[in-house]
């Protein structure tokens, strides 16, 4: 069964910085374009940032633009999502996600509707 592991969250000052890796250990990541998604309490899911199968094509939600940086390395079958200059407002529980796209290697969207295939999570704690 296709499935993704998040791993990297943690516990970090304001101002610190977190590396979340998403592993697909049943499957090509390179095959599939890649979402990372948070979940506060209380909030419903939102988008954080893509990656295009090609990894050409980036998109970050305006929240984090310029502080986090996504990436892949398919020889890795992993997705990174760098995040620096951490804020209270970043802590929540982070989820990748993928979905099939085979008509094009440099389309992405935090569409939390395009993914079909999600981890389970790893909790990130902003505080001080």
């Amino acid at each position: 069964q296709s499935q993704l592991v998040e791993s990297g969250g943690g516990l970090v000052q304001p101002g610190g910085s977190l590396r979340l890796s998403c592993a697909a250990p049943g499957f090509s990541v390179d095959d599939y374009v890649i979402g990372w998604f948070r979940q506060a309490p209380g909030k419903e899911r939102e988008g954080v940032s893509c990656i295009s199968r090609s990894g050409w094509v980036t998109n970050y939600a305006d929240s984090v633009k310029g502080r986090f940086t996504i990436s892949r390395d398919n020889a890795k079958n992993t997705v990174y999502l760098q995040a620096n200059s951490l804020k209270p407002e970043d802590s929540a529980t982070y989820y990748c996600a993928a979905t099939f796209v085979a008509y094009s290697r440099n389309l992405c969207s935090t569409l939390e509707s395009q993914y079909d295939i999600w981890g389970q999570g790893t909790q990130v704690t902003v505080s001080s």
